[in-house]
């Protein structure tokens, strides 16, 4: 006899960002949504991350991210509201747009450049990818306490930022309040499949649905192997210095400091190659703070109260994968790096494709497989 509490329209293996945005947004659709969660002892990107909501930049070289990225920013302050009214949980959702600070005017032209590149590829049009680049003057009248190395900035109204912490408990909220079952302490052993019907093993348990979502971060390399689908994702290392809460001195989020709602300080971060090593180093965590006292010399005497390291999940190009078996159709992945900045996606867009909707034409290129063609090159990640 089959046990129906073991059963679900969709089985989400992952409990982080991208997991519950993804959940969440099957929910809302009213599917019966069942989460398998790793536990504590999983490396969580969703507790590391730097809450940014971020566009500028991304994309360069590669229109189709450029674009998903975009679109995911325009959707946010939906999903905000959403889980606003649902949980009553604030996730702090500022988007007045972000700056990121120069030291040479070499590195001011450069940033120029990317800028424009995308622009261009975007159409061309500055509507289509706006963005401003300021001079030594402007950037002192706009961004108060900016320090006197930085020679200029990039621009742009597209960015924002949120509080990553509160973003995750809305969406466990949310989807407690759905209905939807999230079983921790469940990390998935074995994926099956017979008669269209996917049954986990996780935790001692098992588990069954004819659709299943692989949203388990690093775990998606080995699990995407039993479903018939390629994610060669590897880990790779950020660490964030943490300040005490000060006074307000900063309206608009930055690429290496920002304010959070509650007042502190955040400084980052690293882009490292160093294995499953989360771990926090002083030398790193040492440019971190330089960088961000040449931004701002008024946190000189700041003092610190945390630092961490936390692992991205980052495929060889540094984009997302987000693909459907073919050798199993109902199994999908989603892998990403910026799952604060595409939760929207995740939640709006995703979602309604693994249930049967249009695929999302911005993810086309997105397809895991693109690293098993030996055709397949590229020059420009992130």
């Amino acid at each position: 006899m089959t046990d129906l509490s073991r059963q679900a329209d969709v089985i989400v293996v992952g409990g982080g960002l991208v997991g519950t945005a993804v959940a969440y947004g099957l929910a809302r659709q009213k599917a019966s949504v069942l989460v398998l969660d790793e536990g504590d002892q999983a490396f969580r990107a969703s507790r590391g991350n730097f809450g940014l909501v971020w566009v500028q930049g991304k994309g360069y070289g590669f229109a189709p991210y450029a674009r998903w990225t975009m679109r995911s920013a325009r959707s946010w302050p939906q999903l905000a509201a959403e889980l606003l009214q649902e949980t009553g949980v604030d996730v702090q959702l500022r988007q007045p747009g972000g700056y990121a600070f120069c030291f040479t005017d070499e590195e001011l032209e450069a940033r120029r450049a990317r800028l424009q590149s995308i622009r261009d590829d975007l159409g061309g049009r500055p509507a289509d990818y706006p963005f401003e680049m300021l001079d030594t003057a402007t950037v002192r009248e706009r961004v108060p306490h900016i320090g006197p190395e930085v020679v200029g900035a990039s621009y742009t109204p597209m960015d924002g930022h949120a509080n990553p912490l509160k973003l995750l408990r809305a969406l466990h909220a949310a989807l407690q309040q759905r209905g939807v079952r999230v079983v921790p302490g469940s990390p998935v052993q074995q994926i099956g499949r017979t008669a269209d019907v996917f049954t986990v093993q996780a935790g001692g348990q098992r588990w069954q649905a004819p659709r299943i979502v692989l949203a388990a971060g690093l775990g998606n390399r080995t699990l995407a192997e039993q479903v018939g689908l390629h994610a060669p994702v590897q880990p790779n290392r950020g660490q964030v210095l943490i300040g005490e809460r000060a006074g307000h001195f900063l309206d608009f989020p930055t690429l290496n400091v920002r304010q959070t709602d509650e007042g502190t300080i955040q400084l980052g971060d690293s882009m490292e190659e160093v294995g499953f090593d989360d771990s926090t180093t002083t030398d790193v965590l040492a440019a971190i703070a330089r960088r961000g006292v040449r931004s701002f010399p008024v946190l000189a005497g700041l003092k610190l109260v945390r630092a961490w390291g936390a692992l991205r999940v980052m495929s060889p190009d540094g984009f997302p994968i987000y693909q459907q078996s073919a050798a199993q159709p109902g199994a999908f992945v989603t892998t990403c790096h910026s799952g604060v900045t595409l939760a929207a996606n995740h939640a709006l867009a995703i979602a309604p494709w693994v249930l049967g909707g249009a695929k999302p034409e911005e993810i086309n290129p997105f397809e895991g497989s693109r690293f098993l063609d030996p055709n397949y090159h590229f020059s420009h990640a992130h």
